[in-house]
């Protein structure tokens, strides 16, 4: 058997998927040959899959070299559900533990050991290795061996002189989710790859909205989101520990479920929030940077930016942690100026060279400009990475912009002529005190209230005009000052508007609209998976991503067969834990009998997809195989018998298979005078519900004989 057909068949029975995605096929092909081999994958883009792969086919060891604990810890639970002995060797372990985890390993316990790089220095675990057949290292996050990379960790450096000293050389494979070319070459020369084969996954998430929203009142946009979206999680990013306890405090006292992140708590406390998380126990994290390395969480629906982060890199692979099932998910950035100088004073007060600054300098500046582009936010991504879009997204606020422009000249020339008369020399809240007539004692002190423009707003509150002042800055309208306390002064396009020569339009928030509208069998599901979550001691996503319960939720697989055709439901997945799910399916649908009319029709050109197995490649679909038996004079009892399904299994196949046109007899499916007695009630209520149709039947008709009947006359659809 091929190489790439081994692949193939491992991506199915471990994974549950039918096709890799982009670019992964050919960086296993190309491991497994033997190259040292370079991965540039987005997050999300499936970099596990691609080094997980070839350590089943390879003999001996893998090491898979990563700074991200919490990553070691999901997919090592992940592969042992699915039968592959893999461990993880980092500080989180006691020293009982991590003796016992090296004992095993020298006895050839695991195919995969996962380390944190600082561990390569350990005499005990050069050891180790040296006692191992160590065919393939994989190094995630392979940026940070680069001091152009946005993330560089010395302990990295430790990477390449370890390679060298075993015998024979293992394969070594890079893998990262953002670099620049400059990074990418630093790269391949600090881990001395041998001519390496390398490999460009799109950066294009095409499951990702991406969004810039400047001048917003950041608060309460975020509750106003999270309202919107109630059972949906989510991280909401802010630059300062500060910023992310005070957030934080406010949605708790909105009602919100959030919990928070940052280096400032202690281990245990960080710990907890995480774990509360990643177990669906906390719907919302608000955090820094410090949180999200690593974290494997595939149901995060929507990823926030309170305030602009530090570069391009820094933000993609944030806002990546969205989405990684490949269900539509939001990245949101709220932008105003102040954020700049924040990032501008974290930069000063850094230890970092002036050489290193200046970078870092060009960093924030294309960060600015993502921020005031209105072209597709996309493309400027991709830009950025060296990469072009041959048309726009069409999917991002730029893109979709239909918003209507309101005119807010005279607003705006209020305001210019307040900051003109102040001479320049106030902050945005004495402005704004100042424009709707505030009584602080300070302006009296200062005599301000003596200004022409003293109270010329007083209809309108602090906060809004305040709010309308940011967005000016936003705008570029006025400036800011890099002051500690930054002082609000006119650009150009301000004089000129003041002059009457330029007008002012503010654009509408866009409305709110939920991210992904699920089903109630889809909660249904999450609260059996998330008890068996529970139950085993590891997040939900390990069991089942959202994608493949809301999968389940809308082709109800009812054997399993059709359980296997679900995308992330795989052989031993299906040992574990179909019969419980199907089970669940049906429980729900013997309670709601009328659920499946709320469904939209499921594609024809997607019914008939079947999964590639070893035994055969051409399986036709479940339903149809139900059919020709029954086209060939089986019984519904003798079929439900012989394929060990229920009879109301069969009989959803039957029908399934009228709906997609096959032909019936129905006389076989409907008893004698019940037809009559279906249209009737039909007829009555002018309505197309099971249910209400059934409670104006004898109770001896049911359900399955109710659909057959409107099913064969053309009123279900």
């Amino acid at each position: 058997m091929s190489t790439s057909h081994e692949a193939q068949r491992l991506l199915h029975e471990i994974y549950g998927y039918t096709a890799f995605r982009p670019g992964q096929q050919q960086v296993i092909d190309s491991i497994v040959n033997g190259h040292d081999t370079m991965a540039i994958m987005p997050t999300g883009g499936g970099k596990s899959i691609c080094y997980q792969i070839p350590a089943l086919l390879l003999p001996g060891v893998t090491l898979v070299v990563s700074p991200l604990i919490s990553l070691m810890k999901d997919q090592v639970d992940a592969l042992g559900r699915v039968g592959i002995p893999a461990t993880y060797l980092n500080s989180t372990l006691s020293t009982e533990e991590n003796n016992e985890r090296v004992r095993k390993a020298s006895q050839g316990k695991y195919q995969l050991i996962y380390v944190a790089p600082e561990r390569l220095d350990s005499s005990i675990f050069r050891s180790l290795l040296h006692s191992l057949t160590v065919s393939f290292i994989a190094v995630d996050e392979a940026h940070c061996v680069s001091q152009w990379g946005h993330d560089f960790r010395p302990s990295y450096r430790m990477i390449a002189p370890l390679i060298t000293q075993l015998s024979p050389r293992p394969i070594v494979a890079a893998f990262t989710a953002t670099a620049t070319a400059e990074v990418i070459s630093d790269m391949k020369e600090a881990l001395e790859l041998r001519d390496p084969n390398t490999y460009f996954t799109s950066f294009a998430r095409e499951n990702l909205s991406l969004s810039v929203l400047r001048g917003v009142n950041k608060r309460n946009y975020i509750k106003r989101y999270l309202q919107t979206n109630p059972d949906d999680a989510g991280i909401i990013y802010t630059a300062t520990r500060r910023e992310a306890d005070q957030l934080t405090q406010y949605l708790q006292q909105a009602g919100v479920q959030a919990g928070t992140y940052h280096a400032g708590l202690r281990d245990d406390q960080r710990k907890e929030a995480q774990e509360r998380f990643l177990f669906d126990d906390t719907r919302i994290i608000v955090a820094t940077n410090a949180f999200g390395m690593g974290i494997d969480k595939s149901n995060v629906r929507f990823v926030i930016h309170h305030n602009m982060p530090k570069n391009m890199e820094s933000y993609y692979q944030e806002a990546g942690r969205a989405g990684r099932d490949g269900e539509p998910s939001e990245c949101i950035l709220l932008f105003e100026s102040k954020d700049v100088q924040l990032q501008k004073y974290l930069l000063e007060q850094s230890d970092l060279t002036q050489e290193r600054k200046a970078m870092e300098y060009q960093k924030l500046q294309a960060m600015m400009d993502y921020c005031y582009t209105q072209q597709c936010l996309t493309s400027s991504i991709l830009n950025y990475f060296g990469e072009t879009l041959v048309a726009p997204c069409g999917t991002c606020s730029n893109c979709t912009d239909t918003t209507e422009k309101s005119d807010i000249t005279l607003e705006a020339q209020k305001i210019f002529s307040c900051i003109k008369r102040m001479r320049e020399r106030f902050g945005i809240s004495m402005i704004a005190k100042v424009l709707v007539g505030s009584k602080s004692k300070r302006i009296y002190q200062l005599q301000l209230e003596q200004l022409p423009t003293y109270g010329v707003m007083k209809d309108q509150g602090a906060k809004e005009v305040e709010d309308l002042i940011k967005f000016l800055i936003a705008e570029r309208y006025l400036g800011l000052t890099d002051d500690q306390y930054p002082v609000v002064f006119l650009r150009e396009q301000a004089v000129q508007t003041l002059l009457g020569n330029e007008k002012v339009y503010h654009k509408t928030t866009r409305v709110m609209s939920k991210i992904v509208s699920d089903n109630a069998l889809f909660q249904e599901l999450r609260q059996v998976r998330k008890q068996l979550a529970q139950d085993e001691g590891v997040p939900p996503y390990v069991i089942f991503n959202d994608a493949s319960l809301r999968e389940m939720s809308i082709r109800l697989p009812q054997t399993e067969e059709e359980m296997l055709l679900i995308k992330g439901v795989g052989t031993e997945k299906w040992k574990r834990y179909g019969l419980l799910f199907i089970e669940a399916i049906q429980t729900f649908l013997q309670h709601h009998p009328d659920f499946i009319t709320t469904l939209d029709p499921i594609p024809v050109e997607t019914q008939l997809l079947t999964p590639q197995t070893k035994e055969n490649d051409n399986k036709e679909a479940s339903h149809l195989l139900t059919l020709a038996q029954f086209q060939q004079g089986a019984s519904i009892t003798a079929i439900a018998n012989e394929r060990q399904l229920k009879e109301r299994t069969v009989e959803a196949h039957l029908l399934r298979s009228a709906q997609e046109g096959f032909e019936i007899n129905w006389d076989r499916l409907i008893p004698e005078q019940h037809e009559a007695l279906i249209l009737a009630a039909y007829n009555q209520l002018q309505e197309v519900k099971l249910k209400p149709i059934k409670e104006n039947l004898p109770s001896t008709i049911e359900y399955g004989t109710i659909k057959a009947v409107l099913i064969k006359n053309g009123i279900w659809k």
